[in-house]
C-alpha cells in the first residue's frame, strides 16, 4: 500500500509541474471572471490531468485489479477526458450531465451498484440502478461546484480517500484500499501546487474526475455487512459537507427564484457556495479552506469509528452530523445578516456625507 501511495504522490508531483508548463506554453488557462471566480489573474487548467496520470501509474506498477477497480478507472477516464475538453472548449451543462450518467452507467456495468433495496420490492435491482446514478452524478457535481477556492477540492478529497483507505485497510478490502490510498496520493501530491496561492487548477478535468472517482469509491466499498444503516451512514458521514453545500445552494436557489426549472438549475453558476459565504462574511480564502476541512476532519472522525458500529449509534452519529451542519448554517445566516446591517449603515452615512466606520 505505501509503495501504490508513494508512486501516486511522486508522480503528481512530478506530472503536475509538467501540466503548468504545458499549460502556459498552450494557453490552457482559466482566466478570472468577477461574477464566478475568485482569482485575478488567468491559471493553468490541466492539474485534473496530471492527477489522473498520477493516480493509474501508481494502480499500474501496483498491477493488482479486480473487475470492480477496472471498471472505477475506466469510467473515471472517459469522464476526465470530457471534463478536459470543456476545459479547452466549453460545453453545456446538459450535455456534461448527460455524459456524467453514462459514465456512471458504466461503472455500473462492471459491478459498482448500491444493494440498499430489499430483493422482494418490485423493479428492485431497476432502483438500486436509478440511485446509484443519482448519487454518483449527484457527487461528482457537488465536488465540482467545491473547486472554487485554491486547495478546496483537492484538500476534501485527501481527507475523504484518507478515511476511506483506513476503513477498507481495517476492513481487508484490498482493491478498495489500492483506489483510495492511489487518490489520495495523487490529490495530496497536486495540493503542493494547488494550495493558496494556487499555480494550477484542477479545471473541470480534475473535479469531475475527483467527484466521480469519490462516489463510485463510496459505492464499491463493503461497509457494514448485514446493518444498512451503519453502511449507508459512513459514506454519508465522509462526504457530508459536499452533501450540504449541495443540497443548501439549491433549496436558497429555488427559494430566492434563481433557478425554476431543473434546465436552469443544472446551468447556474454563481458564487453563493458555502466557501463564498464564509468570505463573505469575513473569512480569509484561506481561512474558508481549513474551516471547511475542520468539518470535514470532524466529520471524518465520526465515520472511522462507524465500521464496528450498532444501529443506533450511527444514528445517533448522523443527528450529531446534522447539528453540526445547523450550527454552520446559523453562522452564515447572522454573519451575512451583520454584513448587510453595515453595508447598510455605510450607504446611509454616504448620503449624509459622513465618514464609514472602521
Amino acid at each position: 500500500m505505501l509503495k501504490v501511495f508513494i508512486f501516486a504522490f511522486a508522480g503528481s508531483i512530478v506530472f503536475t509541474w509538467m501540466a503548468i508548463k504545458v499549460a502556459a506554453r498552450f494557453r490552457v488557462l482559466d482566466y478570472p471572471d468577477a461574477e464566478r471566480k475568485v482569482h485575478s489573474r488567468p491559471i493553468p487548467l490541466l492539474g485534473g490531468v496530471a492527477v489522473f496520470a498520477a493516480y493509474a501509474m501508481a494502480l499500474l506498477v501496483n498491477f493488482h485489479f479486480s473487475w470492480e477497480l477496472k471498471g472505477v478507472v475506466t469510467a473515471s477516464f472517459f469522464l476526465m477526458i470530457s471534463g478536459l475538453a470543456d476545459d479547452v472548449m466549453e460545453s453545456s451543462a446538459s450535455g456534461r450531465l448527460l455524459i456524467q450518467v453514462l459514465c456512471a452507467l458504466l461503472v455500473i456495468s462492471f459491478g459498482v451498484c448500491l444493494k440498499i433495496v430489499p430483493d422482494q420490492w418490485p423493479f428492485s435491482r431497476f432502483l438500486e440502478v436509478i440511485i446509484t446514478v443519482i448519487w454518483i452524478v449527484g457527487i461528482t457535481n457537488a465536488l465540482n461546484f467545491m473547486d472554487g477556492v485554491d486547495g478546496l477540492a483537492a484538500g476534501i478529497t485527501v481527507i475523504a480517500s484518507g478515511v476511506f483507505f483506513i476503513i477498507a485497510y481495517q476492513t481487508n478490502q484490498t482493491y478498495f484500499a489500492f483506489l483510495s490510498i492511489a487518490l489520495a496520493g495523487a490529490s495530496l501530491g497536486f495540493l503542493i501546487f494547488n494550495f493558496y496561492p494556487a499555480k494550477i487548477f484542477l479545471g473541470d478535468a480534475g473535479s469531475s474526475f475527483l467527484g466521480f472517482s469519490l462516489a463510485s469509491l463510496a459505492v464499491m466499498g463493503e461497509w457494514a455487512e448485514k446493518r444498512p444503516i451503519v453502511a449507508l451512514s459512513i459514506p454519508l458521514l465522509v462526504l457530508a459537507v459536499l452533501i450540504f453545500d449541495m443540497v443548501y445552494i439549491s433549496a436558497s436557489r429555488i427559494f430566492h427564484g434563481k433557478v425554476k426549472t431543473f434546465k436552469e438549475w443544472i446551468e447556474y453558476t454563481g458564487k453563493d457556495h458555502l466557501h463564498h459565504r464564509l468570505m463573505r462574511i469575513g473569512f480569509s480564502q484561506v481561512q474558508a479552506v481549513l474551516f471547511i476541512y475542520l468539518v470535514s476532519v470532524i466529520f471524518a472522525l465520526s465515520a472511522l469509528g462507524l465500521w464496528h458500529a450498532t444501529t443506533a449509534q450511527a444514528l445517533l452519529l448522523l443527528l450529531q452530523g446534522v447539528f453540526i451542519l445547523v450550527i454552520v448554517t446559523v453562522l452564515m445566516i447572522v454573519g451575512h445578516g451583520h454584513l448587510q446591517r453595515r453595508l447598510s449603515l455605510e450607504e446611509r452615512l454616504k448620503e449624509m456625507g459622513e465618514d464609514t466606520p472602521s
